[in-house]
């Protein structure tokens, strides 16, 4: 695991994508804090996140419902989902999980890490250094006037944003995160990073 501080995050959204059919955001929101991690998931991981955060109940247990009945039947309990690492845009996280006298690491998708954190109410973490180059500072004050250039800017293809400058490419990473479209904004901040 990452030496860096260990940071609790909670899901604050879960979006669709404008720019991806089929894709969806899963936006993760520091605790006591202003950072926001957006991690773009599959529909199935979506849905099945959005089941558990409304509380309702399929007429068959989804595939994370299974897996959670099987490790209570065998009183194995999820103690916290921790995200360690990032590379090449994507998420790596572990389940902890406790057995008797056994704490396990088991490594996971992040997407069904999350499902899983959500059917047992378990703590979300990450660290420091993962939010400082995957985290997006939002705002909250920022008026959310949209011009027409801003809304020709994010309709671009990620392609397009090879050809951008660092600074326009900043300034489109603000535009998009005040529209709160942060399935763009994971895919601007991706390419910030590849430059660095």
């Amino acid at each position: 695991m990452s030496s860096s501080k260990k940071l609790e995050l909670e899901i604050v959204a879960l979006s669709h994508s404008v720019t991806q059919s089929h894709s969806y955001a899963v936006v993760l929101g520091e605790v006591n804090g202003v950072r926001k991690l957006p991690i773009v998931i599959g529909g199935f991981e979506a849905q099945a996140i959005a089941v558990a955060l409304e509380n309702m109940q399929p007429t068959r247990p989804l595939t994370h419902d299974l897996m959670k009945n099987m490790m209570t039947a065998f009183e194995v309990k999820l103690l916290e989902v921790v995200i360690h690492r990032i590379h090449e845009g994507i998420f790596y996280a572990r389940l902890i999980c406790q057995s008797h006298e056994d704490t396990i690491e088991i490594d996971s998708r992040t997407s069904d890490a999350l499902a899983l954190a959500v059917r047992f109410d378990a703590p979300i973490f990450t660290f420091e250094n993962i939010l400082d180059s995957a985290g997006l500072q939002i705002d909250e004050n920022m008026p959310k006037e949209e011009t027409e250039e801003k809304k020709i800017k994010t309709k671009m293809k990620s392609s397009d944003l090879v050809s951008m400058s660092l600074a326009e490419l900043q300034q489109l990473l603000q535009d998009v995160l005040d529209r709160e479209d942060y399935i763009r904004a994971a895919q601007i901040r991706d390419e910030i990073n590849s430059r660095k």
